[in-house]
């Protein structure tokens, strides 16, 4: 089971409401929206999916990794080496 088994149902309505700022964004270039206006909505799509990585990863760590270390063993070792992983994609730009 999923870290984030319990908020799926938020997760779901966040990630629609991502879906509905790339759909406005979709509209804004085929309109011609002004540039700038435009460069402000994907900036808030972009901290909107960024909410939502932040939130899985937080999952993560606290069941996944969490369970893992609880366990001991290599398994840990995987978990934590996955979840830094996980951080430094997050963090790239």
């Amino acid at each position: 089971m999923t870290g984030y088994h319990h908020e799926k149902d938020q997760l779901l309505r966040r990630l629609r409401r991502v879906e509905g700022q790339v759909r406005g964004l979709q509209r804004m270039v085929e309109s011609d929206t002004y540039c700038i206006d435009t460069l402000t909505q994907v900036s808030a799509t972009t901290k909107a999916l960024q909410s939502v990585a932040l939130h899985l990863l937080d999952a993560h760590l606290a069941h996944c990794v969490h369970d893992a270390i609880a366990a001991g063993g290599t398994e840990a070792d995987l978990k934590i080496a996955e979840a830094s992983q996980a951080i430094a994609r997050l963090m790239r730009v």
